[in-house]
């Protein structure tokens, strides 16, 4: 990371990172599909520790789960101190996309095969999410005025 992406405390600004998270899950997203998507939301993020300026930034992203045209990306962002190799896990995200046929419209999206156990792991978390997320929504349905 260079100085340009740097916040007044001299780390690298949140914003920038969660510019490289989108376009990272988006890409992961967009290959799935094999459409184009957008965001729908970002559903979690949580920074554990600052990226420091000359940092490298390692996104690792997957598809977690499914739906009818929608899909849930988890990316892991890792630094990487480019002198002594030091890795440490800076931030995890969770981000909502919904695939588009060529008019726009939302399309489906092709099922998710799992061949190996951390992928079920990670598509039972997403199911989770997603149950907690659509409960919120009834919620904030039942308060609005």
């Amino acid at each position: 990371m260079t100085h340009q992406d740097a916040n007044f405390a001299g780390n690298v600004h949140g914003g920038v990172v969660m510019k490289h998270i989108d376009s990272t899950a988006g890409i992961v997203a967009t290959r799935h599909a094999c459409s184009n998507v957008v965001t729908a939301s970002i559903d979690r993020l949580d920074f554990y520790s600052p990226v420091y300026i000359g940092d490298l930034l390692i996104l690792k992203a997957s598809v977690n789960m499914v739906g009818k045209t929608s899909m849930e990306v988890g990316v892991r962002v890792e630094a990487q101190n480019y002198i002594t190799g030091e890795t440490r896990t800076t931030a995890l995200a969770y981000l909502t996309y919904v695939a588009l046929d060529p008019e726009g419209k939302p399309a489906q999206v092709p099922v998710l095969i799992f061949e190996t156990e951390e992928e079920i792991r990670r598509s039972s978390e997403a199911k989770a999410r997603r149950e907690m997320r659509l409960a919120e929504r009834i919620r904030e349905k039942k308060n609005k005025f």
